[in-house]
């Protein structure tokens, strides 16, 4: 889908390895680093990431992915699950929505391209950081509308993006103890299986089948989470 994961992986690792919300969401943020890297460098031999744009984009999400990883850590963990679960209800419309955006006209002048990646870098690294993604999500319908970017550059440039945003937040995240080391060989070596196999099922299902399908477990995990409420007195 396009997608680091990390909006699967984090309620996958409390309800079925028992990690607190805190460390799923530390843990979650260093495998994705692997994603970004590997993800990155398949589309940069397609030709289909803009080294410069990655650069904006990381240049002031690597500030904020920290303040983001601190900011989760002081949540407490109802209210980390209950902002998990709404920032899932919003990646889901914007996949429904992902087919209704519009392609991009005239090239932006550098001036603006520069300002919107600086701050969609700046806001999408705070997110990345307090919820353990990658922040494509958001920042792939960003460089489209605000960047004048095809769709494939945009992905290609986030995922590269996601590597210094996301090593940042992530030692950030083992500083603070809320990364569960012991699981990074197997998730790691999990992501490099399933993206393959994403892949070829990509090319094998209608499009609009695979966003429908991820976007209903979304939606039911986002509505779960969202109603998260502070523990009894």
């Amino acid at each position: 889908m396009g997608l680091g994961g990390g909006v699967l992986m984090v309620p996958l690792m409390v309800h079925f390895l028992g990690l607190t919300q805190h460390r799923a969401h530390g843990t979650s943020l260093a495998a994705l680093i692997l994603t970004g890297f590997f993800g990155a460098l398949a589309y940069w031999m397609d030709g289909s990431v803009d080294v410069t744009a990655a650069l904006f984009l990381a240049a002031s999400a690597i500030f904020t992915a920290r303040a983001g990883a601190h900011y989760a850590h002081n949540l407490p963990a109802w209210k980390l699950k209950k902002y998990f679960g709404i920032f899932t209800l919003f990646v889901a419309a914007l996949l429904i929505a992902k087919p209704y955006l519009p392609s991009p006209g005239v090239q932006a002048a550098f001036w603006w391209k520069a300002a919107a990646l600086l701050a969609t870098g700046a806001f999408t690294g705070f997110l990345s950081g307090m919820m353990g993604v990658g922040g494509g999500s958001m920042m792939v319908p960003a460089m489209v509308l605000l960047a004048g970017m095809g769709q494939h550059t945009a992905q290609g440039s986030s995922l590269l993006a996601m590597v210094p945003a996301g090593i940042a937040g992530a030692r950030t995240h083992w500083k603070l103890g809320n990364v569960a080391a012991e699981y990074l060989p197997g998730l790691l070596g999990g992501i490099v299986i399933g993206s393959f196999a994403g892949g070829k099922l990509a090319g094998i299902l209608p499009d609009n089948a695979l966003r429908i399908m991820f976007a209903a477990v979304l939606v039911y995990t986002g509505a779960t989470y969202s109603r998260s409420q502070p523990p009894p007195a």
